[in-house]
């Protein structure tokens, strides 16, 4: 699928807002061609219904949301995975779930896309740095694959673990990071019904610099948790080192749920800019999903375990 910066997309080739309302409608137009179309002819995909857990919140364009990224794999700013990312090679894919599990598998993003029907999921996305989106996702509950392999009684977290593509990828070339990419979950965090994996964004294919073919999405944590084009998930009972853990651990913790109240060592959390707004919003705990999820931590201290 062939990507464009977006300083060559023209005002027809973002979605109207007109169009995006009736989602439904334009879902049955873009998610069941256009994705039946750029993935392998054995990958039947049907179109994503609308989910009620979705925000009510106006979608950021997709000019912003295609071209100004965080994808460390093919540079430090913010464009670069726009420019960069088009060479990822995507097919064929293999997604690897073992660990402590009864029935590891290792399976084809085609055998992934048949699992379960797709949805639309609206979700708030909130960065480190400072900034947001509201973006349309099209994905299925991560539980859905996680329950494919029945985790042990033992398994307690679960590792997600992306590519590292040296002929493709840039970043890798360089010790930003600790490549491959790491993030981790808690077991229930990770099979709370609001974390998806994402195949799609704006009813269309997920393009290469958003973490095609595979990402995972948990609304209520900074953005950085949700690893991007993933070929490996692992259970364990331990608590995973994710890379940002490692990189600088006295910035980045295990959890890193939005949190208004904890400040960045270099940053206030307390507001956020919108991308495509000038005037900055206050953030919300947990992004605005405490109401679903602030039981997960009952009786945490949410300032030490950051």
């Amino acid at each position: 699928m062939l990507i464009r910066r977006p300083s060559e997309l023209a005002p027809s080739d973002i979605t109207s807002p007109a169009l995006y309302a009736r989602r439904r409608e334009f879902l049955q137009l873009s998610a069941g061609l256009a994705l039946a179309t750029a993935l392998p002819a054995s990958a039947k995909l049907g179109p994503g219904k609308a989910s009620t857990l979705s925000t009510t919140e106006t979608p950021t364009p997709l000019k912003h949301v295609a071209g100004y990224n965080n994808f460390y794999e093919f540079g430090t700013d913010k464009e670069d995975p726009a420019q960069y990312a088009h060479k990822l090679r995507t097919t064929p894919w293999t997604v690897s779930i073992e660990g402590l599990v009864k029935k590891p598998k290792t399976l084809g993003i085609e055998d992934i896309l048949k699992l379960a029907p797709l949805e639309e999921r609206i979700y708030r996305l909130r960065c480190v740095e400072g900034w947001s989106m509201v973006i349309p996702w099209l994905g299925f509950p991560v539980s859905t694959l996680l329950k494919q392999v029945e985790p042990l009684g033992n398994a307690k977290y679960v590792e997600f673990i992306t590519a590292v593509q040296p002929d493709t990828m840039p970043g890798v070339r360089r010790s930003v990071l600790d490549w491959p990419y790491i993030e981790g979950l808690r077991l229930d965090e990770a099979m709370h019904p609001l974390a998806i994996m994402a195949v799609g964004l704006y009813g269309d294919t997920l393009p290469n610099q958003n973490g095609a073919p595979l990402r995972l999405v948990v609304p209520w944590k900074y953005g950085f948790k949700s690893g991007k084009s993933i070929v490996k998930i692992r259970f364990t009972d331990k608590e995973p080192t994710t890379s940002w853990m490692k990189t600088a651990p006295q910035e980045y913790g295990f959890y890193s749920n939005v949190n208004p109240d904890v400040n960045h060592p270099r940053w206030s959390q307390a507001t956020e800019r919108r991308i495509g707004e000038f005037s900055k919003r206050k953030t919300l705990p947990f992004n605005g999903y405490a109401e679903q999820v602030a039981s997960l931590y009952t009786g945490m201290d949410l300032r030490k375990n950051f």
